[in-house]
C-alpha cells in the first residue's frame, strides 16, 4: 500500500518547479512558428531581373491565367518567369499558342524601354500566335 504522503516528499524532493520551465514549450512554439513563416516567405517565386513599369491612368486590371513575358530595360527577356533569348522565347510561344491559340499574354515591360521596342516586341509576340496581349502598367499615383 502506497501512502499519499509518500508522493508528496519525492514530488519536493525534486526541487521547486523553476516558472521559466513552465514557459519554455510556448517559447518553443513561437519559435518554431517564426522559422516557419521566415521559409516560407521565401519559398515565393520571383521575377529573375526587377521591371518597374511605366505608369497608367486607367484602373488596375485584375491578374488573368495566361503567359507572362517580362521585358527589361537593357533587352533581357523572360517567359513566365525564366529568363531566356529573345529566339528561344518566342518558339516556345509558339509552341503554346499552337497548344491553346485563346491562350491570354501580358507583356510587363519596364518603364525605361523605349515605346518603339515595345511595338516591335508586341508585333514578334503576335507573330508568334498571341491574339490576346495585354500590356501591364502600373497605376499612376494621384
Amino acid at each position: 500500500m502506497i501512502r499519499r504522503g509518500k508522493h508528496r516528499s519525492l514530488a519536493r524532493a525534486a526541487g521547486p518547479v523553476d516558472d521559466d520551465a513552465r514557459i519554455m514549450p510556448l517559447i518553443n512554439v513561437v519559435f518554431l512558428l517564426l522559422v516557419f513563416f521566415m521559409v516560407a516567405g521565401q519559398l515565393a517565386a520571383s521575377d529573375p531581373f526587377e521591371v518597374e513599369p511605366s505608369a497608367s491612368a486607367a484602373a488596375p486590371e485584375a491578374e488573368r491565367e495566361g503567359a507572362e513575358v517580362l521585358m527589361g530595360a537593357g533587352g533581357r527577356l523572360a517567359l513566365d518567369g525564366r529568363e531566356t533569348a529573345e529566339a528561344a522565347l518566342l518558339a516556345d510561344l509558339a509552341e503554346r499558342m499552337a497548344a491553346a491559340p485563346e491562350m491570354p499574354l501580358r507583356l510587363r515591360a519596364d518603364g525605361q524601354v523605349p515605346a518603339s521596342d515595345l511595338v516591335a516586341m508586341m508585333r514578334r509576340l503576335q507573330s508568334a500566335g498571341a491574339a490576346d496581349i495585354t500590356l501591364i502598367m502600373r497605376p499612376r499615383k494621384p
